[in-house]
């Protein structure tokens, strides 16, 4: 695996271009689609159900999907290791570049 921190980030602006590049395998952001569009339909189902139990899988549907990508597809640490709030961001900006075609499905 390679190592993901080469520098120190100040702005997600920054950022961002660097997470891109560790997501550059098809697949690896797929895993990362799914992850997320599963975090969306499962939090809208607790909150509409008032299904408190089911909040603390959330966690797992979104970093187990992307964990995947990362070891098995992109054979790269994550970035949330080193920078979880820019990841987290990034993970969303990502979604957002896929639903809004910027970026390949």
């Amino acid at each position: 695996m390679t190592n993901t921190a080469v520098k120190k980030y100040k702005n997600f602006k920054s950022f961002y271009p660097f997470y891109l590049s560790q997501h550059e395998n098809i697949i690896c952001r797929r895993l990362h689609f799914i992850g997320s569009s599963l975090i969306i339909i499962t939090l809208t189902y607790v909150l509409i159900n008032a299904a408190w139990p089911l909040f603390w899988i959330l966690p797992f549907l979104g970093y187990g999907f992307a964990w995947l990508g990362h070891f098995f597809f992109e054979k790269n640490t994550p970035a949330t290791f080193t920078y979880p709030w820019y990841s987290l961001l990034g993970d969303w900006v990502m979604y957002k570049d896929i639903l809004m075609g910027k970026l390949k499905f």
